[in-house]
């Protein structure tokens, strides 16, 4: 077991593009803790106890912002304004075609060079267990349409429950949203390990099948009798080095599942249980559908993967659960639509419960 990093505030404390950037931490009466930058709306860290009441630091992060800023662009952060890939950075909206900024080749990938990632959000520290981050996408900005504010509340319970609920409006013209949370996780307490061991259940009975370039073609999977199957608890390990084409595409586990519950209300999304401290991870969500990743494209490489503590992020060290709609819903209509009229709100959540077993 690992010491978790102390990290400090004024390591993440700066100025970037005019705006104040800091550290701001959540606490409940249990002593669990979770520490966001408003960099990005990222999760830097969050310390929960495993069976014997012992905290461990569960999520993949950096010491500072310098770090933070040179390091996985992704981790800890809340995408938008649309998260997963856009067919060749285009869509049609009522008969425009947008095109969007291309920067994962050849299609837009978490909103684009400059999406939620690389942005400074407005901050405001609500109570000792919440946080409050809004941010406005500008209409035209990574060539979207339209204005759209986004206000997200991070809230920590009594129940170790971690909430990050956001609502946003098209506020001038039709637009598309398409959000979600992307934090690494390692339930071991050892950031730097592997999570090959820890055992998941994914609601999904079908996955969206995707074309050379990762993109989803419209066409659902049923996951029975392939290794993507984990209806029934499975370890990540057990099948991620079987040959099939959409495992060597990801280089792992990198798909988006169907959701098995009804359209728009909440309800359980997988379940992630590390036997060896006995850590229990829940994911529930508003919404559709789940990205299972495996942190596939960690190389434990410095800058980039340089972590809290001069810990190494490895291939493997980290699983990501990313409730949101379908990626590349804009450009299939079959998909739950990702369209928002003037005037119309998008509203969610995603809730990471701990417990132990």
């Amino acid at each position: 077991m690992t010491r978790p990093a102390d990290l400090r505030r004024e390591a993440f404390q700066t100025t970037i593009d005019g705006k104040p950037v800091d550290l701001f931490t959540l606490r409940n009466r249990n002593g669990v803790v979770v520490r966001i930058t408003n960099y990005g709306a990222k999760i830097e860290q969050i310390l929960v106890p495993d069976r014997n009441g012992v905290l461990g630091d569960v999520v993949q992060g950096y010491d500072g912002i310098d770090q933070v800023v040179n390091g996985q662009p992704s981790m800890g952060s809340f995408i938008g304004r649309y998260c997963g890939r856009i067919a060749g950075g285009r869509f049609t909206l009522d008969g425009v075609e947008h095109r969007t900024t291309v920067n994962s080749a050849p299609n837009t990938l978490h909103g684009g060079t400059r999406g939620s990632r690389f942005r400074v959000f407005d901050a405001r520290q609500l109570d000792e267990s919440s946080l409050e981050l809004t941010y406005v996408f500008q209409d035209g900005e990574e060539g979207f349409p339209g204005t759209l504010p986004v206000r997200l509340v991070y809230t920590l319970d009594d129940a170790n429950a971690l909430t990050i609920a956001w609502t946003a409006v098209a506020a001038d013209k039709a637009t598309v949203a398409n959000f979600t949370d992307h934090t690494f996780f390692n339930l071991s307490g050892d950031l730097g390990s592997s999570i090959l061991d820890h055992v998941a259940t994914v609601q999904g009975s079908r996955y969206l099948a995707l074309d050379t370039t990762a993109v989803p073609t419209g066409e659902t999977v049923d996951v029975d009798g392939t290794p993507f199957d984990f209806r029934n608890p499975a370890a990540f390990g057990a099948r991620i080095g079987a040959d099939h084409p959409m495992l060597a595409l990801g280089r792992g586990y990198d798909l988006h599942y169907v959701v098995d519950k009804p359209a728009g209300v909440p309800g359980l999304h997988a379940r992630v249980v590390h036997p060896g401290s006995g850590r229990v991870l829940e994911v529930r969500s508003t919404e559709p559908g789940l990205q299972l990743y495996t942190g596939n494209f960690l190389e434990g490489k410095a800058p980039r993967d340089a972590g809290k503590g001069g810990t190494l992020y490895t291939k493997h060290s980290a699983f990501c659960l990313e409730p949101s709609h379908f990626p590349n819903a804009v450009n299939l209509p079959a998909f739950p639509s990702t369209v928002l009229r003037p005037g119309q709100w998008y509203t969610g959540r995603i809730v990471y419960g701990f417990g132990v077993a």
